[in-house]
C-alpha cells in the first residue's frame, strides 16, 4: 500500500503556508501527485438586512456586498495558487490546482473521497473561519471516508512521520487509523502503540497492545507497545501529553463520532485531541 494522491485544502495565510509544506514533503518523499485545493464559499446574507430596509436598496447592497467577497476571495485563491506551483515546482512533484465553488465542508470532503488522504488545518479558535470552513476537519474525517491529516494552526511542522504515536483501543475507528496510516508508519524510524487504559483480557495476548506491534512488524514497522492508566487527565489529555513526553511528530488514532446533516458530534477524546494537538494527527472514522 502507498499514497498516490493527496490532496490538501489551502488558503492564502501563514496557517495554509504551514499546511502547504506538510503536503508538498509528503508527496515528494512518497512520490504521490498533490492536489492543491481551494475553495470559495458563497456569502452567507440571511439576516444581514432588517424588513425596514427597502427591498431594491437591499438587493443592490446584496449584490455588491457578494461582488465584493468573490473580488477578495478570488484574489486570496490567486495568491495561494501561485504559492503552491511555486512550492511544487521547487520540489520536482507532479501537482494540480483545482479551485472550487459551494459549502466549505461538503466541497472538501468530495474532493477527497479521489483522493488517498486529505489533508486540512485544525481550527484556530481565536480565529475561527466563518462557515463551512468552521465545520471542515470534523467534517472531513467523519465523512470522507479518506484518512485526514490535520496540521496545527501554529507552530512549525519540521517533520511529519518520524516518531509516530499510534493510539490504540481495538476499536473498529482505531483499527480502521492503523490500516490507513500504514504508508506513513512504514517510513517511521520509531512507532509506539499507546493503549490507555486498558480492560484486561481486551487484547489476544497479555501486553496491550503487543498484537499490534507484532502485526506492524511483518509490515517492516519498527513498533512498540506500551500502556498506561490515566486516573486524573482524560484519555485525550494523557495521549497528547505521551506525545510531548516521547517527541511524537504524529499522532495516529481513530475519530470518534457521527455526522448528520449540519450536525457534527464528536467523541471526548477526539474533541480534545483536535482543539489541543501540537503536532500533526491522522485520524480515520
Amino acid at each position: 500500500m502507498s499514497l498516490k494522491d493527496i490532496v490538501v485544502v489551502l488558503e492564502a495565510g501563514a496557517a495554509g503556508a504551514r499546511r502547504q509544506t506538510a503536503a508538498v514533503t509528503l508527496a515528494a518523499t512518497h512520490g504521490a501527485h498533490l492536489i492543491g485545493l481551494s475553495i470559495i464559499e458563497p456569502l452567507d446574507l440571511s439576516g444581514f438586512f432588517s424588513p425596514a430596509v427597502s427591498g431594491y436598496v437591499a438587493v443592490d447592497a446584496m449584490q455588491e456586498l457578494e461582488d465584493r467577497h468573490r473580488a477578495a476571495a478570488t484574489a486570496a485563491a490567486k495568491e495561494a495558487e501561485t504559492a503552491f506551483r511555486a512550492d511544487c515546482g521547487r520540489a520536482g512533484i507532479s501537482y494540480e490546482w483545482r479551485l472550487a465553488e459551494g459549502e466549505a465542508a461538503e466541497t472538501a470532503t468530495l474532493n477527497a473521497r479521489y483522493a488517498d488522504l486529505a489533508i486540512a488545518g485544525q481550527i484556530d479558535p481565536e480565529n475561527p473561519p466563518r462557515g463551512g470552513f468552521g465545520r471542515l476537519p470534523e467534517q472531513l474525517a467523519l465523512a470522507s471516508g479518506r484518512p485526514v491529516l490535520l496540521v496545527p494552526y501554529a507552530g512549525a511542522v519540521e517533520t511529519i512521520g518520524k516518531r509516530v504515536l499510534v493510539a490504540w483501543n481495538r476499536m473498529r475507528e482505531s483499527t480502521r487509523a492503523v490500516n490507513d496510516a500504514l504508508p506513513l508508519l512504514a517510513k517511521a524510524e520509531k512507532v509506539t502503540v499507546l493503549s490507555i487504559n486498558p480492560k484486561r483480557g481486551e487484547d489476544a495476548g497479555d501486553v496491550p497492545g503487543a498484537d499490534l506491534a507484532l502485526h506492524l512488524a511483518r509490515h517492516g514497522v519498527k513498533a512498540e507497545a506500551a500502556y498506561t492508566v490515566a486516573e486524573d487527565i482524560d484519555v485525550g489529555s494523557a495521549l497528547l501529553s505521551r506525545a510531548s513526553d516521547i517527541g511524537a511528530d504524529l499522532i495516529v488514532m481513530g475519530c470518534y463520532g457521527h455526522s448528520r446533516t449540519r450536525e457534527l458530534i464528536l467523541g471526548g477524546a477526539t474533541r480534545q485531541v483536535l482543539q489541543h494537538m501540537t503536532v500533526p494527527v491522522l485520524m480515520s472514522h
